[in-house]
This record gives C-alpha cells, sequence and structure tokens, in this order.
C-alpha cells in the first residue's frame, strides 16, 4: 500500500495533473508574473529618486487664503477668493534640495487647505482632510514644511469644497528648479483657467449643477491666462524659453496652438521627457501640465503671434506673443532630458492587477453620483500596494463623458489606449481618459501612506469619483 502511494505521487509530479486537473500552472503563471515584474522595476531603477537629501536651505513662505477682487476686464471687478491678494497666487521657486516650508493662513469663510498637486510629499502633508489632515478651520493655520524629491512644474490648490474654492481662484505654482539643468533666456509660466461669469461679471454662484455634474463638468464662458483675457507677452527675437503651460480649470480641456511657433515638449506633469516630442497642439487636461521649449525666431522680430485654443470648431484667443526689435543671440544647449525613462515594453505580459470602471448612478446629495466599479468614495476598501513593486490598473470608461483621472503621491505611465500599445516616453500625475476609452497605466509604488486617486473634473470629484491607494 504504501509502495503504491509512492507511486501515485510521483505518477503525479510527472504529469503535473490530479484527475486531469493541471496542479502547477497557476503557480507557473504567478513565478512568470513575478520575474517580469521584477525585471520591470529593475528598470526602472533611478528613473526618478525614491528619497532625497535636503540640501539644508530652508525657503520660507507666508499664504493667506482671503477674500478679494480682481478686474479680469477693465473696469469691472469681480469677487474672488485669493492667495496673498492675487490670482494666481504667488509663484513659489526653490531649488531641488530645497525645503520648502509655508505658513497658511485661512481668512476665508469655509475650512480649506493646500494640497500640492504632483509633488511627492510626506502623506501628512498631502493637504486631504480625512486621509491625510483635518480641514483648517476660518481663522486658523498650518504651517506646510518638506522637501520636493523632483524638479519640475508643480500647482498647488484646496482639497475642501474644490470644485468651489478652485472656481474662485484659489490657485498658485511650486517651480522646482535643477541646476545641473541649462538655463533658458525667460523662463515662464502660463497659468490657463476658465470662469464662469453672469452679467455682473461675477462668479456665478451655483456650484455642482445638475447640469455639470451630468456633463463634463463646470465649463465658463471667460477664459484667462495668469488671471488676465487675452494678455501679452512680451519676447525679444533669437530667445530660447521654457514655457510651462498650467491647466487649472475645473474642468474644461484646452489645445493650446501656438501658430506660426514651433515648440517641443520637454517635459508632461513635472517630469522630463527621455527626449523631446513635437508640440502639435497636445490636449491639456484639468491638472496637467506640459512644459515647452521653443525659440523665438530672429525672423519674427516687430510680428505678434496669436496663441489660440483650438479644442473645437469656434477656436479663442488665448494670449499675444509680442516679439520686439532688439534681437539676442540664441542658446545652443540641448534640452533636458531624463534618459532613465523605462521603456516597460514586457508590461503587456502582465495580467492587470486592478481595473476601475468609471461610471454614473442615481442618488447622492446632487442627485447624480460618479463611480468607480459603481461605488462613490467612501464606500471603497482601500487599494493596498507593496512599496517599489509594479502594478497595472485599467481604467475602463462606460461614460461618455471625460475623465482626467489624478493619483495622489505616485507618478505613472501610459502603457495601452484601447488595448492598443502607448509609447510614451515619460511619466506623468494625470491622465485624460476619453468617453468610452479603455486605458491601462503602470505604475511603481514608491511613496508610502494613504493617497488620494480621483477624476479632476471637480465636480464628478465632489459626487463621489475617487477612491484611496495605501502604499505599505
Amino acid at each position: 500500500m504504501k509502495n503504491n502511494i509512492i507511486i501515485m505521487i510521483f505518477w503525479v509530479l510527472a504529469m503535473g495533473t490530479l484527475f486531469g486537473k493541471p496542479i502547477f500552472a497557476e503557480s507557473t503563471k504567478d513565478i512568470s508574473a513575478l520575474k517580469v515584474k521584477s525585471e520591470l522595476v529593475t528598470e526602472f531603477h533611478d528613473a526618478y529618486k525614491n528619497e532625497i537629501i535636503p540640501n539644508g536651505k530652508i525657503r520660507e513662505f507666508f499664504i493667506e487664503a482671503i477674500p478679494g477682487e480682481i478686474e479680469f476686464v477693465a473696469g469691472k471687478k469681480t469677487k474672488v477668493w485669493t492667495y496673498n491678494g492675487k490670482v494666481p497666487g504667488p509663484e513659489l521657486r526653490i531649488q531641488l534640495g530645497d525645503t520648502l516650508k509655508v505658513n497658511f493662513k485661512n481668512s476665508l469663510p469655509q475650512s480649506t487647505t493646500i494640497h500640492w498637486h504632483g509633488v511627492r510629499v510626506p502623506n501628512a502633508m498631502d493637504g486631504v482632510p480625512g486621509i491625510t489632515q483635518p480641514p483648517i478651520p476660518p481663522g486658523e493655520s498650518f504651517a506646510y514644511e518638506f522637501t520636493p524629491k523632483d524638479a519640475g512644474t508643480f500647482w498647488f490648490h484646496p482639497h475642501v469644497r474644490t470644485s468651489e474654492q478652485i472656481e474662485r481662484g484659489l490657485y498658485g505654482t511650486l517651480i522646482v528648479e535643477n541646476p545641473k539643468e541649462p538655463q533658458y533666456d525667460k523662463d515662464l509660466v502660463w497659468i490657463i483657467d476658465d470662469w464662469a461669469i453672469n452679467q455682473d461679471f461675477q462668479i456665478y454662484p451655483h456650484f455642482n449643477t445638475h447640469h455639470d455634474l451630468m456633463h463634463d463638468g463646470r465649463w465658463g464662458n471667460m477664459v484667462t491666462v495668469n488671471g488676465k483675457t487675452n494678455p501679452e507677452i512680451s519676447v525679444k527675437p533669437g530667445e530660447r524659453i521654457r514655457l510651462r503651460l498650467v491647466n487649472v480649470a475645473n474642468a474644461r480641456i484646452f489645445r493650446p496652438f501656438l501658430g506660426i511657433l514651433s515648440a517641443k515638449v520637454i517635459a508632461v506633469d513635472g517630469m522630463l521627457a527621455s527626449a523631446p516630442i513635437d508640440f502639435n497642439g497636445d490636449l491639456l487636461a484639468p491638472g496637467n501640465r506640459i512644459d515647452l521649449d521653443l525659440t523665438i525666431r530672429p525672423s519674427l522680430k516687430g510680428t505678434t503671434i496669436p496663441v489660440q485654443d483650438n479644442l473645437t470648431n469656434n477656436p479663442f484667443l488665448l494670449a499675444k506673443i509680442v516679439v520686439g526689435e532688439e534681437r539676442v543671440n540664441t542658446s545652443g544647449f540641448s534640452a533636458p532630458a531624463n534618459l532613465k525613462v523605462p521603456e516597460w515594453s514586457k508590461a503587456h505580459q502582465l495580467p492587470v492587477d486592478k481595473e476601475y470602471r468609471l461610471n454614473a448612478r442615481r442618488g447622492g446629495d446632487f442627485g447624480i453620483e460618479w463611480t468607480l466599479n459603481n461605488k462613490a468614495f467612501g464606500e471603497h476598501k482601500v487599494l493596498n500596494l507593496h512599496h517599489r513593486q509594479f502594478y497595472k490598473i485599467r481604467l475602463v470608461n462606460e461614460s461618455s463623458r471625460l475623465h482626467p483621472m489624478h493619483l495622489h503621491g505616485q507618478f505613472f505611465k501610459v502603457l495601452t489606449r484601447n488595448g492598443k500599445s502607448v509609447t510614451e516616453n515619460f511619466f506623468r500625475d494625470t491622465v485624460l481618459v476619453k468617453g468610452n476609452e479603455t486605458i491601462e497605466i503602470g505604475l511603481i509604488a514608491t511613496d508610502r501612506g494613504h493617497w488620494l486617486t480621483h477624476c479632476h473634473v471637480l465636480e464628478h470629484a465632489e459626487a463621489g469619483m475617487g477612491t484611496v491607494l495605501h502604499v505599505n
């Protein structure tokens, strides 16, 4: 009897089956997936820093959120909410390695916070009530202090009643400069926003309307660049310019067109590409940033170049670039690049670790809830990710609406669109998922803590389209 049992065990091992069913197939598949994931993690090595050593320099700023007025149109004052009395708020510029300290005071009639969009911060500094910090009540203060791990173009905004507070004007930029990168003749930031303004030039006071929620969020009837309508930007012939485009709108997507100017994309969402990419009027979704490298050709002296938004069949003016007469010598350096961006070509061999299906349902405070896997924010289990491991996540848009999905605390790469491989030579923190589109992304979970993931159409986020990832 004992010998028969031994013979049976050897037979099962040899055949790899028991009662006609494979016993090693699944484990073999798992081992293969683990091997591929390990290779992708190795390929990712040094693509961006896991940690940063502060250089000992503390850059300290004071920011106050306070009601104010601004003239979008000359002679017409609009009541807004501001950082330090301005819209946009302050442009904070620091060097990579500097520690940023922001002493923040809330002088609004509502609680608020500051979220540092795209910045990999310690989890307690992420500014999301209920996840990383309590809301800051009116009259109270809070000190944000951290050392950004990445150089690039970032911005900051509230994460309390976000669709209202950003619409009222609460946003600013954080530019983290890498002293090792070449210096441009001009380094410009264009903060692009739209506003829903009534006939009295005041902000339309009804937020999260049923119409906005049923559609692609709140699209305004006035567009500003750096708080002005159709501003003129003066440049010189021959100048080489780094132009940082930031979309802070609640929901509007922009497609900037530079006319007779040619430009290269050198960074997306603050992260350098591995090589410059031709800029052909790329989509700029809410939350997205694009850094452009452009040279003002000497032959353009004395001209005015309109910069338009070409998203729809009715283009409109964003700004004017006015070229002066005085010529300067054009800098001839190579554009900054991140040569360590992985290709992750083997990611297609892996199964999906998590799928989120984007859609809507009736219910909630607004009559409609935007959901992930038919659950609104607060109904999901936290998705646990292991530190320094690769994950493949699928976003399936079952609606016809637009959803720019934003991950706090993590960067990722787009792997596929509608089942077709995509080759992007950069990381990003926000990706636009168009109506009925499916996108797969890959990420290495680098920063520990609880991180919000949500649609950056702010009305959709307010109505439930968000969940939490936990990197342990």
